[in-house]
């Protein structure tokens, strides 16, 4: 069995989410702490790599919203 498929087959628990949230959550405030520049940027550069960063994961929730709704 190929490595990609033995990927698509992989399950994680919904703790193992959580505590990959907590864990990059935690190693973003480390990098602030120890890298003061970064928090002198302006906001809306902030508020920039947010939205970047939520497109991807926001629009598959929609196609699995919308693909979930044709169901029926």
């Amino acid at each position: 069995m190929s490595i990609i498929n033995n990927l698509q087959s992989f399950k994680v628990d919904w703790i193992d989410i959580a505590l990959t949230k907590v864990a990059v959550f935690a190693g973003a405030l480390f990098i602030a702490k120890m890298w003061n520049s970064i928090l002198n940027l302006e906001w809306y550069w902030y508020l920039l790599i947010c939205i970047l960063a939520a497109v991807k994961p926001l629009y598959s929730v929609y196609k699995w919203f919308k693909q979930a709704s044709s169901i029926r």
